[in-house]
């Protein structure tokens, strides 16, 4: 663990947000797509989609709601998803497996780090998730009189992710 100087000026319980990078395995179960027909790069695709673990546990589902809305190629998802949505068709339903480079990253202990207690909020508690001055997300791993353990890791860092994807609409 290291501990970055000042860097916990207030602490603010949030959301986690996204990131991450890189290739994609996909396998589809849709009839095949000429790519120069499909979802290219500036296109907004419209999709749905369940999120599951490789324990089959779902993180996250849009299916019966509304669609998530990217333009591809932006960076507004985890490329691994981009990447498996390039060429793809409306109606195309399609399951695809990030592996966690691609995804959110690995797991780092250089994203754990110990800040400074003063100034945390009192009812701070083991497990939630807060965001610092700096604007980082960070989960709450362990709380003394001097120090506040923190993981600055995305939740889904390390983990293979699997969607099951569905076109909806694509506006290029």
């Amino acid at each position: 663990m290291r501990s970055p100087g000042g860097v916990l000026a207030a602490l603010v319980i949030i959301v986690s947000s996204c990131g991450g990078g890189g290739d994609s395995v996909a396998t589809s179960t849709s009839q095949p797509v000429v790519a120069s027909n499909g979802a290219q790069d500036g296109d907004v695709i419209g999709v749905y989609y369940t999120g599951t673990l490789d324990d089959g546990s779902q993180f996250d589902s849009n299916v019966g709601g509304t669609p998530l809305v990217f333009t591809i190629g932006s960076g507004q998802v985890i490329s691994g998803f981009e990447d498996a949505v390039r060429g793809r068709a409306v109606g195309d339903t399609f399951t695809v497996r990030i592996e966690p480079a691609d995804a959110y990253g690995e797991h780092t202990e250089e994203n754990v780090i110990d800040l400074p207690a003063e100034g945390a909020p009192p009812d701070l508690q083991v497990g939630d998730q807060v965001q610092l001055s700096n604007g980082a997300t960070v989960t709450v791993l362990a709380i003394t009189a001097d120090a506040i353990t923190v993981d600055a890791n995305h939740p889904l860092a390390g983990k293979a992710l699997t969607f099951e994807i569905t076109v909806d609409t694509i506006n290029g």
